[in-house]
């Protein structure tokens, strides 16, 4: 699969160089060329670099990596994105103290609506950029979940494919509504990480328990 990386800094490199070594053909994108080639250069596995314009008309799937900022402010002709699945892996800025407002819009909603013709997936947030290190061995013997919302089931399903191609456990959480909560999981894997100071490969796994084989404890009541 064709990837283009749209900023490529400590997430957009790690999963680039990551996709490149399953076999898939990767394209970083920079402010400028140059950064854009420096980091393909890095990365190897016949990764190609330059403009985030480029990663933009080369790639099928694009992993949007810069927090917040509005599509036309990096690409200069945002309908090129059409029709293309773009991921968004942001969380929104640690506040003082963790106090975390409610989150009435996702960042991924708010990207969805800068760019209504595309295929926006919230997926890749809750987790810390030293656990692709990891991927895809031994990361997968930790069944790592990586939640994964979009209101198209295709590009849903296709996210989730290349999630799994690095060694996590993909869960499908429906609509783009739903970033929301993924976001909120964001932030909660983050305190536990900076906050409890747990370190950076403090994970969550949505683990599938057996069904209990009796009810000594009376079952659910109505």
């Amino acid at each position: 699969m064709r990837i283009g990386i749209i900023g490529s800094g400590n997430m957009g490199r790690s999963l680039g160089i990551l996709w490149a070594e399953q076999g898939h053909q990767i394209y970083f994108g920079s402010r400028t060329k140059e950064k854009g080639e420096a980091v393909a250069d890095l990365a190897g596995n016949s990764t190609q670099g330059g403009t985030n314009d480029e990663a933009a008309a080369f790639a099928e799937v694009l992993l949007y990596t810069i927090r917040g900022v509005n599509p036309e402010e990096v690409i200069s002709n945002i309908e090129i994105l059409s029709g293309k699945v773009l991921i968004d892996c942001n969380n929104f800025d640690i506040p003082e103290g963790f106090a975390y407002p409610p989150i009435e819009e996702s960042l991924a909603e708010k990207l969805a609506s800068e760019v209504p013709n595309v295929r926006v997936v919230k997926a890749f947030n809750t987790m810390a950029q030293e656990v692709f290190e990891l991927a895809p061995t031994p990361l997968k013997d930790y069944n790592v979940s990586c939640f994964v919302a979009g209101d198209n089931e295709e590009a849903r399903n296709i996210v989730m494919k290349i999630a799994e191609d690095i060694g996590f456990k993909p869960v499908d959480c429906g609509g783009l509504r739903n970033a929301r909560l993924l976001e909120g999981m964001g932030n909660f894997i983050r305190f536990m990480i900076i906050g409890q100071k747990l370190g950076s490969y403090a994970t969550i796994s949505v683990n599938m328990l057996p069904t209990a084989q009796q009810q000594r404890l009376g079952g659910r009541q109505s």
